[in-house]
C-alpha cells in the first residue's frame, strides 16, 4: 500500500507536537502562571489591606497629599524597575522563576546568583527548558532558606546586630557587589567576549555624563545589541 508523504509528516508534526516533554513543559508554565498569579496578587492584597485598614478602618489615614507625595517619590526612584526588572531577569530566571523571585524579593543578591549557580551545577544554559528547570529549583531551595534564616532574624535581628563588632559591620557595603562579581564571573567563564564587551559598555555609560536612571536603560540594551550582531558576524563568517 502506498503511504501518502503528506500524511506522514502531518502525523509526526502532530506526534512532536504532543511529544510528553513539550506537553509536561506546557503544563509546567501553565501552572506556574495559575500559581505565581495567585500568589502575588494575595501578596499584593496582604500589603495594601494593613494601610487601608489603619486608614479607613481605626481612622490613622495620613492625608492624600501625603499618600500622593509619597507615591510620586516612591514611583520616581524605582518605577522603572518595575518594567525594566522582569524583563531583563526574565532569560535568567525563566517564567516560574521569575514569580518566586518578585514573590521573595532579593533577585539581585539572593535569586540570580542561585540561579546561575543551580544552572551551572548541571551545565544548563539559561533560556533553556533544562535551565528554566534549574533556576526554579535553586531559587526555590534558596527562599525556603532565606525564610528559615530570615524568620529568627526578625525576631532577634536588632540583638544579633548589636553585638557585632564594628569591623564586620563595615563589610556590609561591599557584599552586593561582590555577589555582583561572582554572577559576573560564572557568566564570563562562558563567553568572554561577552564580558569585555559588557566592561568596556558599562565603564563608557558609567563615565558618560548621563543621569543614573538612564545608565541602567543604556547599558544593557547596548550590551546585548552588541552581543547579538557579534553572533551574526561569527555565523556570517562561518556560512562563508
Amino acid at each position: 500500500m502506498e503511504i501518502n508523504q503528506e500524511t506522514v509528516k502531518q502525523h509526526s508534526l502532530e506526534l512532536e507536537a504532543a511529544s510528553p516533554s513539550d506537553l509536561t513543559m506546557d503544563q509546567f508554565h501553565g501552572k506556574s502562571h495559575f500559581w505565581g498569579r495567585l500568589t502575588i496578587w494575595s501578596a499584593i492584597l496582604l500589603s495594601v489591606g494593613l494601610p487601608l485598614y489603619l486608614s479607613f478602618g481605626l481612622g490613622y489615614h495620613p492625608g492624600w497629599s501625603t499618600v500622593i507625595a509619597g507615591c510620586s517619590a516612591y514611583i520616581a526612584l524605582v518605577g522603572f524597575a518595575w518594567v525594566f526588572e522582569p524583563i531583563t531577569y526574565y532569560p535568567a530566571l525563566g517564567i516560574s522563576g521569575t514569580y518566586i523571585s518578585f514573590l521573595t524579593g532579593n533577585i539581585s543578591n539572593m535569586c540570580l546568583p542561585s540561579s546561575a549557580a543551580a544552572q551551572n551545577a548541571v551545565n544548563a544554559e539559561p533560556g533553556t527548558k533544562k535551565g528554566e528547570v534549574a533556576a526554579t529549583l535553586g531559587i526555590a531551595a534558596a527562599s525556603l532558606v532565606n525564610i528559615a534564616i530570615l524568620i529568627p532574624t526578625v525576631l532577634g535581628g536588632s540583638v544579633i546586630v548589636s553585638i557585632l563588632p564594628e569591623s564586620v559591620e563595615s563589610v556590609f557595603a561591599y557584599i552586593v557587589p561582590a555577589i555582583f562579581g561572582g554572577i559576573f564571573a560564572q557568566f564570563a567563564l562562558k563567553k568572554p567576549s561577552y564580558a569585555v564587551v559588557a566592561v568596556i559598555v558599562g565603564l563608557i555609560v558609567n563615565i558618560a555624563p548621563i543621569t543614573y536612571l538612564l545608565k541602567a536603560f543604556l547599558a544593557i540594551p547596548l550590551t546585548i545589541t552588541i552581543c547579538i550582531n557579534m553572533e551574526k558576524m561569527k555565523k556570517a563568517k562561518t556560512n562563508h
